[in-house]
């Protein structure tokens, strides 16, 4: 695996913090009714991304999730203004507005999307990783989901098909201890969800998903075991979400001081334990990258604030596109 060093620490950090805020604006513009529809965020997760990414080869890697969907492309390198856009409804964004927040798209940069339908993406990324087998692009697909979503038949039959074809993905349960408001107790008779590998002798196991270390060290045995031809393994990441299921989510089912024991744990704190504990920046350098996020924050904002909504012709670009029909004579560009 790439060596953890200095940089390494500095740079999760700096992502990180910028994702934590990135959203944190997002609230607050979908409270201004800036945002509509759903937000669902992820606040307490990030470190889940920063280790992942860490492994991942983003040259021909890939990644697809459900509709917790903003910071990842980000990550892979999608701008982040555009990311920002898209979710105020601005011909700007990654989709020209037309998605929104949970459906967040780039194949420039290997991200398939968020998707609102629980469950829609797994068995859509084994079908990327098939793709990947079938062209010989040596590439790795990252397949997450929720915890919600693992209760799901299609997962069954993706598996079964990644574990006969030996297909090079990894499929991954972000487990945050709820599927919206039902707690993982009250949604099957047993609480470790990895062991659903077990039913299809898939290499299966548990990670700390609230450090960015442990994910990194099973993210990258997990693909270079997909990289050998050897097929998918299945990782269920133990993290925790600090806001609601979506923005409309009174939370009811939790309690404060629950949410507060797990802030003791907060990934970011965690790695700026680090980075103070081993000197690699001084309080002045830690206060100059908070400055650069909330400036990049703030400058976000401002683009997706100052674009246009899509031209009203665009919702006809997308529907279909028939040669003997030439009344609409314009095509999405």
């Amino acid at each position: 695996m790439k060596e953890i060093t200095k940089e390494v620490y500095l740079k999760w950090y700096e992502d990180m913090q910028f994702w934590r805020k990135f959203e944190d604006k997002l609230a607050a513009l979908y409270i201004q009714q800036k945002v509509r529809g759903f937000l669902h965020l992820y606040n307490g997760q990030e470190a889940v991304l920063a280790g992942a990414l860490h492994a991942m080869d983003l040259s021909k890697d890939k990644m697809i999730t459900a509709y917790r969907n903003h910071v990842q492309p980000i990550g892979m390198g999608v701008d982040p203004r555009r990311v920002m856009a898209e979710l105020l409804g601005k011909g700007t964004g990654t989709s020209k507005g037309l998605g929104g927040s949970m459906h967040i798209f780039s194949k420039e940069h290997g991200f398939y999307g968020g998707h609102g339908i629980v469950g829609a993406q797994i068995p859509v990324g084994a079908g990327i990783a098939f793709a990947d087998k079938y062209f010989e692009t040596g590439g790795v697909t990252l397949t997450y989901f929720g915890d919600g979503a693992a209760r799901q038949g299609s997962l069954h039959e993706a598996f079964n098909m990644a574990m006969l074809w030996k297909l090079p993905v990894v499929f991954i349960v972000e487990n945050n201890g709820y599927a919206m408001g039902t707690s993982v107790e009250r949604t099957a008779n047993h609480t470790d969800i990895w062991k659903l590998g077990l039913g299809y002798e898939m290499p299966c196991g548990p990670v700390d998903g609230m450090n960015p270390v442990k994910v990194a060290e099973a993210m990258h045995e997990a693909m270079e075991r997909a990289r050998r031809g050897e097929g998918p393994t299945f990782l269920e990441m133990k993290t925790y979400r600090y806001r609601g299921h979506s923005m409309s989510d009174a939370q009811h089912y939790r309690t404060k001081e629950e949410v507060e024991e797990y802030k003791k744990i907060d990934p970011i704190t965690q790695v700026l334990d680090i980075i103070k504990e081993n000197n690699y920046a001084t309080e002045e350098e830690i206060e100059t990258i908070d400055q650069r996020v909330k400036d990049l924050v703030a400058e976000c904002e401002k683009f997706a604030e100052d674009s246009p909504y899509p031209d009203l012709s665009v919702m006809y670009d997308v529907v279909y596109d028939q040669e003997n029909y030439p009344f609409l004579p314009h095509k999405l560009q």
